[in-house]
């Protein structure tokens, strides 16, 4: 019998919750309201909605997948516990000094570091040296380390973190500092950096490993929540979490790197973009996320999204493997001003859950996307299938008081000018992931999901010259259902420098190895069968003395993954430098294990489109006001075309049609919109 798979995406306001059935194919998408006071409440309230819905019991579920915010919010908050450093000697200061670079946006006049997630008095110095090579230069003094043991344990530390020069070559310091820890203080939590990231650098690898450290108390606990939430519901199934990188894994491995899950939420929404995508035809996207507070935008490439080592979470650097995204401060619920120098701003302060726009009527008065867009009709006037009501009233009264008036603008003009700006602002960061990496959008097709997406995808596929946008099925739950369609994924780096062209083959060789055979060791753990195991190679490589280098796929040979190298640098950088040695820097083997393929039923033909119109209503466009028709989507059968100007309402999101787009409902479920 097969088993059913649910997917739970915990975000700010609502959790996201997805269960698919093999044995009928369906799929069952809700909304359950989040529970900040304690996420895995939520979760538990998400998981009985469907198992009721499904009409299934607990026992009939195989596998629950997870995505979270809760590393991102205790990194972005600065809630976590009070945790320690342990570094070489001479190496205190390590966190303080960092790197000489600013935010691209700071400025460099003004611009102050901010505090660093441990203060100076809370990083010990460890006597003990090792050298590049891995050979030890100065043993570790054991005496010490468990006076320094004790002194944590007086200062009512519980998390500490472990750096030690050169661990990336030889963890054996690292591990008995690490031993001593637990025999003097038996209750500590321990982050190693050469096993959360054996690679160099030393100050973005004590970064990580401290957020590791920082995070897992908090991760570990809600993970044991969940198992019990779970478990309240009669499932016994496995419990895997998404990772920053698009791939899940186990709580067991979870535990041991909670860092891992920091972008969790936006790494499930690539991957059903990728999923929703291909079952259209499609490969090259550019997806944007937009929900209440922010918008995550990726590209991705023959349905693979790019993975980085270069990402950010709030004021750190992540050098461990994440999708590549960039996020913006721009959603449903961005606020809109008026700036001390008259001019209209929107964004990035957002109104949040709570109080949210002025038209959910909890009490916001400062005018925000989602009113803008309600004003000018683009929106029905409730939400979630009718359950919400808008109060359109108050929206106009906020953006007249506090927009519209000042700049002597009619509420219609004032509204779109605000649409106008954050699409704009969308647009930037559009160009960020595209253009400046040397892709022309119109080559992709744009996937706009979240709540918010569907509503600004046809003014932002103009903007940037996509000729085609996908909206999928279920846009506002898209990465709970991109949890139902992930793999497990685990990544294992190692540096192993190779300077100025002068490469080891038996080194690389016998590096590759050791990682592939700590691959394979993960995957047997996580119980993947062999036929199930997917294993690639990868490479850091640089021109000589270059301060970063590009990750590549390893090719059959050495020569093949150096000319790869040199294109990729030419089409990134528009030159290559052939005569100039080439470095190696990192290599890092990707395993991956394939779970049971989802597989969606195409939807059925239905009647003509216009018997799926359920209303008629004004809407407010640039080129003036127009009567547009309102269509029920789940009453849009495949082949069923719709033409802009009209409105297209679900449970989960709204999708604004412009006038000369024409919509065709695929028989895989999404909208694929054209200009005409």
């Amino acid at each position: 019998m097969s088993e059913a798979i649910i997917g739970v995406d915990t975000g700010g306001t609502f959790t996201d919750v997805t269960l698919y059935d093999p044995a009928s194919g369906r799929l069952i998408v809700g909304k359950t309201p989040s529970t900040p006071h304690d996420p895995s409440e939520g979760f538990g309230n998400g998981l009985g909605t469907l198992l009721t819905q499904a009409g299934l019991k607990g026992d009939a579920v195989g596998r629950v997948l997870h995505g979270t915010t809760v590393a991102t919010n205790l990194i972005l908050e600065r809630k976590g516990p009070k945790a320690a450093l342990l570094v070489s000697s001479g190496f205190r200061y390590v966190l303080e000094i960092g790197r000489h670079d600013i935010p691209r946006r700071a400025n460099l006049f003004t611009w102050q570091k901010p505090p660093r997630p441990v203060p100076p008095e809370h990083v010990w110095e460890v006597t003990g040296r090792v050298a590049p090579d891995g050979s030890e230069v100065e043993p570790i003094d054991e005496a010490a380390i468990r006076r320094t043991a004790r002194e944590i344990a007086a200062e009512g530390i519980l998390t500490v973190g472990i750096v030690m020069l050169h661990s990336y070559a030889n963890a054996a310091h690292e591990k008995r500092v690490a031993e001593i820890l637990r025999e003097e203080h038996p209750a500590v939590l321990l982050s190693l950096s050469s096993e959360v990231l054996p690679v160099l650098r030393e100050y973005e690898r004590s970064v990580v490993t401290l957020l590791n450290a920082y995070v897992m108390p908090t991760v570990s606990t809600y993970v044991e929540k969940l198992e019990q939430r779970a478990g309240q519901q009669g499932i016994s199934a496995p419990l895997l979490l998404m990772k920053s990188s698009g791939g899940v894994a186990s709580t067991r491995a979870i535990r041991r790197t909670p860092v891992e899950t920091a972008l969790s939420g936006p790494a499930a929404g690539i991957v059903g973009a990728a999923f929703v995508a291909e079952a259209a035809g499609f490969g090259d996207l550019i997806t944007i996320d937009i929900g209440g507070t922010s918008a995550d935008i990726a590209l991705i490439r023959a349905g693979q999204p790019g993975i980085t080592t270069n990402g950010r979470i709030a004021d750190w650097r992540v050098t461990l493997p994440m999708v590549d995204l960039t996020t913006i401060g721009a959603g449903g619920g961005s606020l809109a001003r008026i700036s001390e120098t008259g001019g209209l701003v929107v964004g990035p302060q957002s109104a949040g859950a709570v109080p949210g726009p002025v038209c959910y009527g909890r009490g916001g008065t400062q005018p925000t996307v989602t009113d803008a867009h309600l004003v000018l009709g683009h929106l029905p006037f409730g939400l979630l299938d009718g359950s919400f009501t808008l109060d359109i009233a108050a929206a106009r009264r906020a953006i007249d008081d506090k927009i519209a008036r000042p700049l002597g603008l009619s509420v219609d003009e004032a509204a779109r000018g605000i649409l106008e700006i954050v699409d704009n602002t969308m647009l930037g960061a559009i160009r960020v992931v595209s253009v400046e990496r040397g892709h022309d959008p119109r080559d992709f097709v744009l996937v706009p999901f979240g709540g918010a997406g569907p509503l600004h995808g046809g003014a932002l596929s103009r903007l940037i010259g996509c000729p085609v946008q996908l909206v999928p099925p279920a846009p506002g739950v898209l990465s709970a259902l991109g949890l139902l369609a992930s793999s497990l994924r685990a990544e294992f780096s190692r540096s192993c420098v190779q300077r100025k062209g002068r490469f080891d083959l038996d080194q690389i060789d016998a590096a590759f190895a050791d990682l592939e055979r700590d691959a394979r060791a993960w995957l047997a753990a996580e119980g993947v069968a062999d036929t199930a195991r997917r294993i690639s190679r990868h490479a850091s490589l640089r021109y000589e003395d270059q301060g970063s280098e590009l990750t590549l796929r390893w090719a059959d040979t050495l020569d093949a993954t150096l000319a790869a190298f040199h294109a990729e640098h030419e089409r990134l950088y528009s030159f290559r430098l052939e005569d100039v040695p080439v470095e190696m820097v990192t290599l890092r083997v990707d395993a991956v294990g394939l779970l049971p393929a989802l597989s969606l039923r195409e939807i059925p033909k239905m009647g003509p489109a216009d018997t799926a119109i359920v209303a008629r209503q004004m809407i407010s466009l640039a080129g003036g006001i127009i009567e547009a028709p309102v269509y029920d989507r789940t009453r849009l059968g495949a082949g069923a075309t719709i033409k802009g100007p009209a409105i297209v309402k679900q449970l989960d999101a709204t999708t604004l049609l412009l006038p000369d787009q024409t919509a065709e409902m695929h028989p895989s479920g999404s909208l694929i919109v054209r200009e005409e």
